[in-house]
C-alpha cells in the first residue's frame, strides 16, 4: 500500500535534487564566510564582566531540538534565510548559571525577536527566571512590544519596561486550520480517508471546509485550559486579579479607543507595564544598577546569553566513568527511516536507544517526546526498541513538552513513568490514511488511462484511477486493526480495560492535567523532575549522577564544520549584527512550510498514520 505516496515521492525527488545543488553552494558560500571572520574570532576568548547584566535575546521560535542540518541552520542565519530557532535548554541553562554567578547582578529580557513558544517552554524558562530572583538579582524585562508568549516571560520579570509607541498585545489562544475541499472540488482532486475516532481531526482539512462539531467541542476544551494556566501564570506574576487578562484581551479595542490610541497607556493602566521608558532612559537606568561598559561608550555593562553560555560551558571533560541518565529529544513529526533532528525518523530514534541501552554508564533514560505523532509502523519501531531498554533493566520516563500526540503518545505510554507539563497536548489516540486520486482532473485535461491487470487488485491503488472496491475494503479493514492495536497497547501500559481506554481515545486530544485525571499521564512536572524521577528509579543518589544528552554522531570534519558555523552564528548574534525581517511574512511561510513537511513525510509503508493535527498559535 506504498504508491499512494507515489505522488508526494516524485515531488521529494526533484526537491531532493535542487536540495543538494544548494547545499554544495552553501558550502562553498560557507567556507567565503569562515575565511573573512577567521581572524576576527580565533583565539578571542570570551570574558564574563567583574559586574554585568545578562541579556537574554533569543531570536525566533524556542523548540526542544534544533531542525535541520547544523551546517545549513548557521549558513541560513548567516545569509538571512534561515528558520530562527532557540534551544529551550539553552536558556534555562544560562539562567541557572547566572543564578549562582556573582558576576552577574541582574538579568535583562529583550523579546522583541522571539518568535512561536509552546506554553510549557515558556514556563520552563519563566522557572529558571524564578531561580535568579530566588538569588537576590533582579530580572529586568524591556520592550518596543510586547505579544502574548514575549509578554508571558515579561511578567515574570521584577520590572517591566515599556517604549511609550509600544504595546502589550495579547488575544488569547487560537486553533485555526486551513480547509481544502472545494479547492480540491475544483481541482478534481479525491481525497480518499479512512480513519477511526470521531476527533480524529488531521483529515478533516481534506474532506470539510470547516472544522467539525466534534473537533470544535474538543479542542474547545483544551484550548480554554491553556488559556486559564496563561490566566493564572501571568496574572500572578503581575499580582493582578485571575480574570484581569481575559478582560484586557477582551476590552482592548475600547481600552485603546478610550486613551486616544495609545496602547502603551493601556499596559501601563492596566498594571501590565510598571512604567514607559525610551531605550536611552533605559541605558541609564541600567548603567545605575550594573555600572557602564568597560571603554565608557555610554552602554551598560552587559553580556548576551549566546556568549556567556560560552564561557562557562569551558569546563572539563566528562567523567564518562560516572553514573548518567541519558536525554534523548523526541522533536517533530515520526516518520519512517533516517531523518534530521527536528524529524523523529524511527530508525534514527532507534538507535539512539539502542545506544543508550548497551552505554554501562548509563543507567536510566529520559524520553522528551515533542510530537504530533506521524508513521504508524515508524512510532512502531520506537516502541520495540524503547520496551527492549526497560528489559535490559534500565527504567525509562518520558517527559512530555509541548505537543505529545498520537504517534507522540504511542511512544510514550509503556514508560515506568509519564511526566507532562499541565499544558501538554496530549492524547489523540486514533488512526487515519489518506489516499489522494487524480482520474477526474486528468479526465478533464483530456488525458485517460486504461488496460488490464493479472489479479483483480492490478491498478487498484494507481492515483491516475478511481480507487477500487478492494482497496477500500484493505485501507478499512487496515485502519481499524491499528486503531485497536493502539487502543489495545494504551490498555495494556496503563493498565485499563479495553473500553476504558476506547472511550477516552476515538482521536480526542487532551491537556496535560485531564490526561493525568484520564491516566494517561503519571505526573504533572517539568523535565527536571522527569530526570530526578529516573535516577530515583535506577537507585542513583543526588547529586552522584550526570546528566547526558545522547544525539547522533557526526564525522569528525562535519562536527568541525558544524561546530564552528554555529560560533560564527552566535558571534554575529552577539555583536548585534542581524539582518532585517518580516515577522508577519515569516510566520506565514512557516505555516505553508509546516503542511509541505506534514504531506513530504507522509511515507509510512502502509499509509497509516498516528498524528495530530493540533497546531495552536
Amino acid at each position: 500500500m506504498s504508491k499512494p505516496n507515489v505522488f508526494v515521492r516524485f515531488l521529494g525527488g526533484i526537491w531532493q535534487v535542487l536540495n543538494t545543488l544548494r547545499r554544495v553552494l552553501h558550502l562553498l558560500l560557507l567556507l567565503v564566510i569562515f575565511g573573512l571572520l577567521l581572524v576576527g574570532m580565533v583565539g578571542t576568548p570570551v570574558r564574563v564582566p567583574s559586574s554585568a547584566a545578562l541579556i537574554l535575546d533569543p531570536e525566533g521560535e524556542l523548540v526542544e531540538q534544533l531542525a535541520g542540518d547544523p551546517l545549513e541552520r548557521a549558513l541560513g542565519e548567516l545569509q538571512g534565510d534561515g528558520v530562527r530557532q532557540v534551544l529551550v535548554q539553552d536558556l534555562v541553562e544560562s539562567l541557572e548559571a547566572a543564578a549562582t554567578d556573582d558576576r552577574i547582578k541582574a538579568v535583562v529580557l529583550r523579546l522583541e525577536l522571539l518568535d512561536a513558544a509552546g506554553l510549557p517552554r515558556l514556563q520552563a524558562v519563566a522557572a529558571a527566571l524564578g531561580k535568579v530572583r530566588e538569588a537576590g538579582k533582579k530580572v529586568i524585562a524591556i520592550g518596543d512590544s510586547f505579544d502574548q508568549g514575549q509578554y508571558y516571560l515579561a511578567a515574570h520579570a521584577d520590572e517591566v519596561y515599556l517604549n511609550d509607541l509600544g504595546a502589550v498585545y495579547v488575544d488569547g489562544f487560537g486553533y485555526y486550520r486551513t480547509f481544502f475541499k472545494s479547492a480540491l472540488d475544483k481541482l478534481r482532486v479525491d481525497l480518499n480517508v479512512f480513519r477511526v475516532g470521531e476527533y480524529k481531526s488531521f483529515v478533516e482539512p481534506f474532506i470539510r471546509d470547516d472544522m467539525s462539531a466534534e473537533d470544535k467541542a474538543a479542542s474547545r476544551q483544551w484550548l480554554q485550559a491553556m488559556w486559564t494556566v496563561y490566566q493564572r501564570d501571568v496574572a500572578g506574576a503581575r499580582k493582578l486579579s485571575a480574570q484581569f487578562i481575559d478582560e484586557y484581551a477582551n476590552e482592548f479595542a475600547a481600552r485603546l479607543q478610550d486613551a486616544g490610541g495609545s496602547a502603551s497607556r493601556v499596559a501601563l493602566e492596566g498594571g501590565l507595564v510598571d512604567k514607559l521608558m525610551s531605550r536611552q532612559e533605559f541605558r541609564d537606568h541600567m548603567i545605575g544598577v550594573v555600572g557602564e561598559m568597560e571603554g565608557g561608550d555610554g552602554e551598560f555593562s552587559q553580556i548576551d546569553y549566546r556568549s556567556y553560555l560560552s564561557a562557562n560551558r569551558k569546563t572539563p571533560a566528562m567523567d564518562f566513568s560516572a553514573d548518567q541518565v541519558g536525554v534523548i529529544v523526541a522533536s517533530g513529526q515520526i516518520v519512517d527511516g533516517q531523518a534530521p533532528p527536528g524529524t523523529i525518523g524511527g530508525d534514527s530514534l532507534a538507535a539512539l536507544v539502542q545506544q543508550a541501552a548497551v552505554d554501562d554508564a548509563i543507567k536510566a533514560v529520559v524520553l522528551r517526546v515533542d510530537s504530533p505523532g506521524g508513521s504508524m509502523f515508524a512510532s512502531e519501531v520506537v516502541l520495540d526498541e524503547l520496551r527492549a531498554l526497560q528489559d535490559a533493566g534500565k527504567p525509562l520516563v518520558v517527559s512530555m513538552g509541548t505537543l505529545a500526540a498520537s504517534g507522540g503518545y504511542y511512544i510514550s505510554m509503556f514508560a515506568d513513568e509519564i511526566w507532562a507539563s499541565e499544558s501538554t497536548i496530549t492524547g489523540s489516540i486514533g488512526v487515519g490514511a489518506l489516499v489522494p486520486t487524480f482520474d477526474r482532473g486528468l479526465d478533464a485535461l483530456g488525458i485517460h488511462v486504461d488496460g488490464i491487470g493479472t489479479t483483480e487488485l492490478s491498478g487498484q491503488l494507481r492515483l491516475d484511477r478511481p480507487l477500487g472496491e478492494d482497496a477500500r475494503r484493505i485501507l478499512d479493514s487496515s485502519v481499524q486493526d491499528a486503531y485497536r492495536i493502539f487502543v489495545d497497547r494504551v490498555a495494556e501500559a496503563r493498565e485499563m480495560e479495553f473500553a476504558q481506554a476506547d472511550e477516552i481515545a476515538r482521536g480526542r486530544v487532551w491537556i496535560g492535567s485531564d490526561a493525568q485525571q484520564l491516566g494517561l499521564v503519571d505526573t504533572i512536572g517539568d523535565l527536571s523532575g522527569a530526570i530526578d524521577a529516573a535516577a530515583g528509579l535506577a537507585g542513583l543518589e543526588s547529586g552522584a549522577y550526570g546528566v547526558e544528552y545522547l544525539e547522533p554522531e557526526l564525522p569528525f570534519l562535519a562536527q568541525l564544520l558544524r561546530d564552528y558555523a554555529i560560533r560564527v552564528t552566535n558571534h554575529l548574534a552577539a555583536t548585534g549584527l542581524r539582518l532585517n525581517r518580516n515577522r508577519a511574512l515569516e510566520g506565514l511561510l512557516a505555516t505553508g512550510e509546516r503542511q509541505w513537511t506534514a504531506l513530504r513525510d507522509f511515507n509510512d509503508p502502509r499509509g497509516l498514520y498516528y498524528l495530530c493535527g493540533c497546531d495552536v498559535r
